[in-house]
């Protein structure tokens, strides 16, 4: 007499099937996991390097603007035309407010204010005192002071602005406000600058030159 065998379904294959994809599972799960804490600890490693960066830079700016506080009365003195001169005063007023402006960034940042040597400014200072020395006072002596003065200006200009993105990405907004507002400034001497030049004291060099 035969016996008739049952088949029994394949459950331990099915069992061992939906194990591996358990697993599998687990293990992209894992991987996604350790991907996205990588990306995090990136993402903070980069902030932290761009907001050393920004109070590295604020110290460079904040030496150059302390400098300037000594370089614009020798300017000053040195000019002659009165358009000059007063815009350079005014500006000597406006750079002090400014250099209390950086001592509140420093404080909303928590840091100390420290003044960090700005090879830039004290270069673009000694290329102005060069100037007065190699030049007799009058306008020409005048043109050149302003051409040094505005190199310093576009320097601040590109200073401020990237000081001012810096602090919008790292969210300090105050800082930003504060930054903003001495960029306005700063845009502002070079334009009384360019006038003070074009309205007479580059005519009056060039016609000092004819003579």
């Amino acid at each position: 007499m035969k016996t008739t065998e049952t088949k029994k379904p394949a459950a331990k294959k099915t069992t061992a099937a939906s194990n591996s994809k358990a697993t599998s599972s687990k293990s992209t799960s894992k991987t996604a996991s350790k991907s996205n804490s990588g990306a995090v600890k990136a993402k903070s490693s980069a902030a932290e390097g761009l907001r050393e960066l920004f109070v590295d830079s604020l110290k460079d700016i904040y030496w150059a603007e302390k400098a300037l506080t000594k370089a614009l009365p020798k300017m000053a003195k040195n000019a002659t035309s009165e358009n000059l001169i007063t815009a350079i005063n005014e500006h000597l007023t406006v750079t002090q407010g400014q250099v209390e402006r950086l001592e509140q960034v420093f404080e909303l940042l928590g840091e100390k204010a420290t003044a960090k040597k700005c090879d830039a400014m004290e270069g673009l200072i000694k290329e102005g005192e060069s100037i007065m020395e190699e030049t007799q006072q009058g306008p020409v002596r005048d043109a050149g002071i302003i051409s040094a003065s505005q190199k310093i200006e576009h320097y601040e200009i590109a200073s401020y602005g990237t000081l001012a993105a810096f602090a919008l990405t790292l969210e300090e907004e105050d800082a930003a406000a504060l930054l903003q507002q001495t960029l306005e400034e700063e845009k502002e001497a070079d334009t009384v600058l360019t006038e003070a030049a074009y309205n007479t004291i580059n005519f009056d060099a060039s016609e000092e030159d004819e003579e």
